[in-house]
């Protein structure tokens, strides 16, 4: 009975998932039910339970992760400003006539929004509302527009600053400082989040690549699933902004300060993740 206790926990977790549950109160019900649980057979001691305020005060006190609310934040306005949406429509006249050239500017408008957001739901979403319907309406294959979107919609995952490594980062250099204790090191080194957006930045590139050939070999390949644009799409999009190179340029501005300010800051060692989470976030 206790050997299947995990096993039960996972199934309880999953089904109030799909019930639609939030996350933070299915993972806090199921946790302090399945403790009830372990308490009435006697496997687990309630102690542990008055250990939650400290634990709780603990994270709230992180200053690691004080950078994920204000990486949330920033992402939102840059998602409410409707800045993909100017981006995307001059990016795709831009690729207009390369072959996959609207699937390219949706991968590149992707990579720029994970940049800037690091949330992957508002990277999918926005490109989602934008690009599938345009792609459709282009002629484009719905299993190879879909794809695209979710694959490029991940990057926000990898690419710098990701919510996610900074998670990570914090679970990681704990587990690391553990080890070495362990190991007898009393003066142990630690992971910081800084270390994690450096390496994260060669594979996110790598993948952007990967995404842009693959659209660009299909549409060499395949042409009917990833067609060109129409000239009269192409003139209803240009007809939009009477300067195209004044309307990129305004759309380019406000994703490439933030990987600047917030990157570079970041990697220059000048500032925390929290310091230019808050920077970028004003």
């Amino acid at each position: 009975m206790i050997e299947l206790i995990p096993v039960l926990f996972f199934a309880a977790i999953c089904g109030a998932l799909m019930l639609g549950y939030p996350v933070a109160l299915t993972l806090t019900g199921v946790s302090l039910g399945f403790a009830g649980l372990g308490m009435a057979l006697g496997v687990f001691d309630g102690i542990y339970l008055t250990l939650i305020p400290s634990r709780l005060y603990g994270i709230l006190t992180n200053q690691n992760l004080l950078a994920v609310p204000l990486f949330v934040f920033m992402g939102t306005m840059l998602e409410k400003s409707r800045v993909a949406d100017d981006l995307l429509q001059n990016m795709a006249v831009v690729f207009a006539r390369v072959p996959g050239g609207l699937g390219l500017s949706v991968v590149l408008v992707g990579m720029l929004l994970a940049a800037s957001t690091g949330i992957v739901g508002a990277t999918v979403v926005t490109m989602g509302i934008l690009s599938l319907p345009t792609m459709l309406k282009a002629g484009y294959k719905p299993s190879l527009a879909a794809g695209t979107l979710c694959a490029t919609g991940t990057l926000g995952q990898i690419i710098p600053p990701s919510i996610c490594l900074v998670l990570l980062g914090e679970v990681i250099s704990n587990a690391y400082q553990q080890s070495q204790l362990n190991s007898g090191v009393f003066a142990p080194d630690f992971v910081s989040i800084g270390d994690l957006f450096a390496g994260a930045i060669i594979p996110g590139i790598i993948l952007v690549m990967s995404y842009g050939g693959y659209v660009l070999i299909t549409a060499l390949v395949r042409p009917q699933d990833a067609p060109p644009l129409k000239e009269q799409d192409i003139a209803a999009l240009r007809s939009e902004n009477s300067s195209l190179a004044l309307a990129l340029v305004k759309g380019l501005l406000p994703p490439v300060f933030l990987m600047v300010a917030v990157l570079g800051s970041i990697l220059m060692g000048i500032a925390t993740p929290t310091e230019a989470a808050s920077v970028g976030a004003l």
